[in-house]
């Protein structure tokens, strides 16, 4: 029997890194620039605040010794720092050297990827660990902390109110993100800037500083989603290339979305819901079957991004300079 009160919340908690990878990238879209490095910025915010983690763990005499606020800030911090570099690298390259946006996202996929491996393998060796993992229990303990009363409200509490503080912060974030794209001077400056720069530019509008400012705002957001994924899902546990293909799923995201940020909440959750669908379905002892099952999510997207490509309404379409490099020499 399908057992839904415990099917939605490993679906929320599937579909928070989604969250935060759509959101991000939507913000980066809309000022024109498409960041094809998704994945590797939450990577690399991932193994930062993991680094920052092992390191704080490390440096405490016992268990007891650990602060709540510091054991929360400090990989919180190295995470933000660490995905806002990767978006300064990127948008150095894009925006000022005017690089191939398509190339250079790959590239910094290519890039984190490899940055993370690098680091999160010397971490499992200096840790001494029989196994390819590294466990921070200590920190992923105060990311995974619920709320004290959730336990008691029955299935209200463990559907609403049984995620870490991380998760809420992503549906603020969506939220935050669609209203200032929408209903403010910022919002409404950006949104020229990704449809007709020549235009913005005419109007006063810094091309170049609302470029660098999404995108690198986009980036420390999506790289809460590694963090997150880490700390809070993963429950501290890091082992090189165990993201799968969420920072792909999240880009397929924006567009499922028509570059809506709130409505980027609803649609991550279904597509972990759709990710984790195989745990529930039943297929017995037919291991082909199971495999086939966890092909949903991918069909689901494909068919996703054929149907958002017949759209036809103005609306509906991306910003029209996206991935396109913008010379004012041309205006």
């Amino acid at each position: 029997m399908f057992d839904l009160i415990s099917f939605i919340p490993r679906a929320v908690a599937q579909g928070i890194p989604l969250l935060y990878g759509c959101v991000g990238e939507t913000l980066t879209e809309k000022s024109g620039n498409l960041n094809l490095g998704i994945p590797g910025v939450m990577y690399t915010g991932a193994i930062c605040g993991v680094i920052s983690a092992f390191y704080y763990e490390q440096s405490l005499a016992s268990k007891a010794d650990a602060n709540a606020f510091l054991a929360i800030m400090i990989p919180l911090l190295a995470c933000l720092l660490g995905s806002l570099l990767i978006g300064l690298l990127y948008c150095f390259l894009t925006v000022t050297l005017r690089a191939n946006q398509n190339v250079t996202g790959l590239t910094i996929t290519t890039f984190g990827v490899g940055i993370g491996n690098f680091f999160g393998g010397s971490l499992i060796k200096l840790s001494g660990s029989d196994v390819p993992s590294i466990t921070l229990s200590l920190t992923s303990a105060y990311f995974h902390q619920s709320l004290p009363f959730a336990d008691s409200l029955g299935w209200f509490g463990k559907i609403f109110l049984s995620y870490g503080f991380l998760a809420y912060l992503a549906v603020i974030v969506a939220v935050i993100a669609g209203y200032v794209l929408r209903r403010t001077r910022v919002g409404l400056h950006l949104r020229a800037v990704g449809e007709s720069p020549m235009t913005a530019d005419a109007a006063g509008i810094s091309i170049g500083r609302y470029k660098y400012a999404a995108t690198c705002i986009g980036c420390m957001i999506a790289g809460l989603g590694g963090l997150y994924y880490v700390m809070d899902y993963a429950t501290g546990v890091w082992s090189n290339n165990g993201f799968g293909d969420r920072g792909w799923l999240a880009i397929a995201l924006v567009i499922f979305t028509i570059w809506r940020p709130n409505v980027s909440i609803l649609a991550s959750i279904l597509f972990g819901g759709l990710y984790i669908l195989h745990m529930y379905i039943p297929s017995g002892m037919n291991l082909a079957v199971k495999e086939l099952y966890k092909m949903i999510p991918y069909v689901v997207t494909v068919i996703v991004l054929i149907l958002t490509s017949m759209r036809n309404r103005r609306e509906n379409q991306p910003p029209e300079s996206l991935g396109l490099p913008y010379f004012r020499e041309e205006r």
